[in-house]
């Protein structure tokens, strides 16, 4: 009997893979123990994790318009098939115009008082330099005591003034009065997403830029520059800002707005927030429209046209990934884990040992593992050697650097057996032998 477990020991049939420092096929094998200081110079080696391509297949969507709604702008992109640059649709520019009075403005007339005045003019002051607000009614008009109504609806201020001068000497009045504008309720551009404070902005006598809107809501919260723009729906069509661009682009900022214009900042390419939030604008707004129904439907139209064309195109990667049709970084884990296996290393992000181990490889089997030798082995960059990085993690504080190594392609996890199941192993193995020889 000792002498056959010594024939099999001599022929290698009851040994069992280790990691050694030793010359081999393929080079110098050198042992590296994980600290904190090592697992840095580790992560330190140069690696570009593979990135989602951009959409790479043809869609089903339309390249035309649909009739009668105009051209219908390219669909902003979402972040699993966002692009190297996210393209820009700028609006068109608006020529300046005059403010003009509309439906809930509310008017000032201010009157200084005089000895010929005050009795003619005792329905609109009391006292010295009072000054008395009129709301614009649905009609356009405003109601002044003893006066009567005044149609200054769709008038500039001088118009109006004009308007309410020719009122005042209908009535035999001596007019000595300013007219102003006190609160701004006719026209208002909305403003949501990733701002401080999302509201209506009022337009006002100054023209109100984009700069101007973002400012009156807070500012922006968007943390990251890179992935957020700012959509703005207008008379039917949307157009998308990059926020880069915004911000490196001093013209773009003074881009003129106007009255029923809705803005939405967006952080990252969801198309579901900004319909929403376009919808609620345009429904808030359609209850004063008789087009509401066609915008609403035109809206619903254009998005969804581009949601089907990202979903295609994120199903045919799938479809590409699935049949290994798609180039990928791979890990190899080996030895004494749950299943061994190839982990394939992530888009876009570094993984980490403890993400394959515990993933892909199923953790080290507590019967049968040994958690104090734990490998990654690296060929070096000359292909002359391979360094065995050494993770002791009988001490399971030490799991901690397993989540701080990073994985590198065509590296190799290995875990050794532990000593009673490599002696269980050989007992059987002699005893099959035993079995088999008659003995």
């Amino acid at each position: 009997m000792t002498g056959l477990f010594l024939t099999l020991a001599a022929c290698g049939a009851i040994g069992t893979p280790v990691v050694v420092a030793e010359r081999t096929a393929v080079g110098e094998v050198e042992i590296v123990a994980m600290s904190a200081n090592n697992v840095r110079a580790a992560n330190a080696s140069t690696y570009q994790p593979r990135t989602l391509p951009a959409i790479f297949s043809r869609t089903a969507g339309t390249a035309g318009s649909v009739r009668g709604l105009g051209a219908i702008p390219e669909a902003p992109y979402e972040p699993e098939n966002r692009p190297g640059s996210m393209p820009t649709r700028l609006p068109p520019d608006i020529a300046p115009q005059p403010y003009r009075i509309g439906v809930g403005d509310v008017v000032v007339l201010a009157t200084a008082e005089s000895a010929s005045t005050v009795e003619a003019l005792s329905g609109l002051l009391a006292a010295q330099n009072r000054r008395q607000g009129y709301t614009v009614q649905d009609d356009g008009s405003i109601s002044i005591p003893d006066v009567g109504r005044v149609d200054i609806g769709g008038l500039t201020l001088q118009e109006a003034e004009q308007e309410v001068f020719r009122a005042l000497v209908d009535q035999d009045m001596v007019p000595n009065f300013s007219i102003e504008i006190s609160d701004f309720n006719s026209k208002r551009v909305s403003l949501g997403g990733a701002v401080r404070n999302p509201r209506n902005i009022p337009i006002t006598l100054a023209p109100l830029n984009l700069s101007e809107a973002l400012t009156a809501a807070g500012g922006l919260t968007a943390s990251n520059v890179e992935y957020a723009s700012i959509r703005l729906y207008r008379d039917g069509s949307m157009y998308q800002i990059p926020l880069a661009t915004y911000l490196e682009t001093p013209s773009v900022q003074k881009i003129r707005l106007k009255d029923g214009d809705a803005l939405y900042v967006d952080t990252n390419f969801d198309l579901d927030q900004a319909q929403a939030y376009f919808q609620q604008q345009i429904t808030l707004r359609g209850l004063q429209q008789s087009a509401r129904a066609d915008a609403l439907s035109q809206l619903n139209s254009e998005i969804g046209i581009r949601r089907n064309e990202l979903s295609e195109a994120r199903s045919n990667f799938s479809a590409r990934v699935q049949f290994d049709a798609v180039e990928r970084d791979y890990v190899y884990i080996a030895g004494e884990v749950g299943q061994q296996s190839r982990f394939t290393l992530p888009f876009e992000r570094k993984a980490s040992l403890a993400d394959a181990l515990f993933s892909e490889g199923g953790g080290v089997p507590n019967a049968s593992g040994n958690i104090g030798e734990d490998y990654v082995l690296r060929g070096s960059g000359d292909g002359r050697g391979i360094r065995a990085w050494h993770l002791d993690a009988y001490n399971a504080a030490n799991l901690v650097l397993a989540t701080r190594f990073e994985l590198r392609p065509n590296d190799v996890i290995f875990v050794s057996e532990k000593p009673l199941t490599a002696l269980s192993r050989v007992i059987g193995e002699v005893a099959a032998s035993v079995s088999i020889l008659g003995i």
